[in-house]
């Protein structure tokens, strides 16, 4: 089977690279300079001179600060581009695994984790944009799996763990905002389980099929990894795991003004995708730890 991986120098493009290295399948790695994926016709020459059977969308504008200035690019990125992978799927009959984001749910709804049925009410233009690209694939009606994900971390590009690991191993003193509540996600598991989806599709085809008429939740799932805690939690144990004395202390998120309203409580329910793939998820400390030993 061919696999067409979009964005693959980021982080789970990279963790994606990793995890194929073992597989039966053929990969093909793109980034924008090998696929400019805002032009139609380049990706559908693509996925059909190629002969993909499925496309793994890791691509998008995920800088949640810049998207409130360049809403634009974002929507081009986050909401156009996966409507022509969605069509291009469609058009060469290929399964379409997209990876969204809790900021759809905008996170203020208490202290219930989300499941995937819940109503969506993105809170600003980074999530306002990724729900544009769900309602994209739906619209279009190509086999697909969209997955909301949160936190991610890896050993790649930027992120919070590798952030916190420079800052604590520079300062005596750190504040990390404790009011906003959430489970990170390490990129290499949430690829292993994009794997399990690939192998599984010729068994969900069917499936996919049926339900994409409905315009429903039917193939969106939620994962990251176990457990609930704050940046501030975290960034204590990313402190302590890399052996920095730094003294992290808790603040508010009012004390860093922002344009973007973040999510106070953002913790998705994972049920479905534990049921469905038959597997289980590793907490947040397992998986930190395996992380920062990587790193």
């Amino acid at each position: 089977m061919n696999i067409l991986v979009t964005g693959a120098n980021g982080q789970l493009g990279n963790e994606m690279r990793i995890v194929s290295k073992g597989s039966s399948h053929r990969y093909i790695f793109t980034d924008v300079d090998e696929l400019d994926i805002t032009d139609f016709d380049a990706v559908n020459k693509c996925v059909k001179d190629n002969g993909i059977a499925v496309v793994v969308n890791c691509a998008g504008y995920t800088n949640v600060e810049k998207a409130e200035d360049d809403e634009a690019t974002a929507e081009l990125l986050n909401a156009t581009a996966v409507e022509y992978l969605a069509r291009a799927c469609k058009d060469n009959g290929a399964t379409l695994i997209h990876i969204s984001t809790d900021y759809v749910f905008g996170g203020n709804q208490g202290n219930t984790p989300y499941t995937e049925d819940e109503p969506v009410n993105p809170t600003g233009a980074y999530g306002l944009t990724k729900l544009h690209g769900e309602q994209a694939i739906l619209k279009v009606g190509c086999q697909h799996i969209i997955i909301r994900t949160a936190w991610l971390y890896s050993e790649f590009g930027n992120n919070f763990v590798k952030t916190m690991r420079k800052l604590t191993a520079e300062r005596d003193r750190l504040n990390v905002v404790f009011d906003q509540i959430g489970t990170p996600t390490y990129a290499l598991d949430l690829a292993k389980t994009i794997e399990i989806f690939i192998e599984k599709l010729s068994t969900l085809n069917s499936q996919l099929s049926t339900v994409n008429s409905q315009l429903s939740t039917a193939n969106c799932y939620n994962y990251s990894n176990e457990g609930v805690i704050s940046w501030y939690d975290f960034a204590k144990e990313i402190c302590e795991l890399s052996g920095n004395t730094c003294d992290i202390q808790p603040c508010h998120s009012d004390e860093f003004p922002s344009k973007v309203k973040r999510p106070s409580y953002s913790v998705l329910d994972k049920t479905k995708i534990k049921n469905e793939l038959n597997i289980t998820i590793p907490h947040w400390k397992e998986s930190l730890k395996n992380c920062i030993k990587n790193l």
